[in-house]
């Protein structure tokens, strides 16, 4: 699979010139870079994660709801499981949030972390915020962090190679085992 670079740098057309980096091309990525079908404006009155609580649990795909934050499914998920902790409230920046909802945001993402384990058997996590669209945040204005389980070997060639996530259930059903093993009876219904 990797092309080997010659002694001599030799220019190609269209491909510039070899430098020794091996690159996965995902175009279809470009459509995620460009925005489309992104909000028309950072507002709250068309935000994803300020709509999604008004709707029902099982609807909206939330797992749980807290008194500052709730945690939903995500429609795009890097890998099976993946939630996203949200705060109600309409927030860009983690440095935003006040401490109520900073400590319920991290409790939220422990309970997250113990439910995904108990329905699924993780391994491990990837947790984290993108802040800002340059840092790779699809939508910035509204704080959200991800929870992505991990199991060893989870990525294979279908993503890499293929393009394909293969994903083994829906996720309303991914959701519904999440919010069944969710912790302290703090679960969406």
């Amino acid at each position: 699979m990797s092309n080997p670079v010659p002694d001599e740098p030799v220019e190609r057309d269209g491909a510039g010139v070899p430098d020794g980096f091996q690159r996965l091309w995902s175009p279809h990525r470009m459509a995620y870079i460009k925005g489309e079908n992104r909000a028309a404006s950072d507002g709250p009155e068309e935000c994803p994660f300020c709509r999604i609580p008004k709707l029902g649990d099982a609807e909206g795909l939330i797992v749980a709801r807290g008194e500052l934050v709730y945690t939903v499914m995500n429609l795009y998920p890097y890998n099976s499981g993946h939630v996203m902790v949200c705060p109600y409230r309409h927030a860009a920046d983690y440095t935003d949030l006040g401490l109520a909802e900073t400590a319920e945001l991290a409790a939220h993402t422990k309970q997250a972390m113990q439910a995904l384990r108990t329905a699924s058997g993780a391994q491990g996590f990837n947790i984290g915020m993108n802040m800002g669209g340059v840092a790779g945040a699809g939508i910035s204005a509204h704080l959200h962090q991800h929870v992505v389980p991990r199991w060893g070997g989870d990525t294979n060639f279908m993503p890499v190679i293929a393009g394909t996530k293969v994903l083994p259930q829906l996720l309303s059903d991914t959701r519904d085992l999440i919010a069944a093993a969710w912790p302290a009876g703090q679960a969406a219904r």
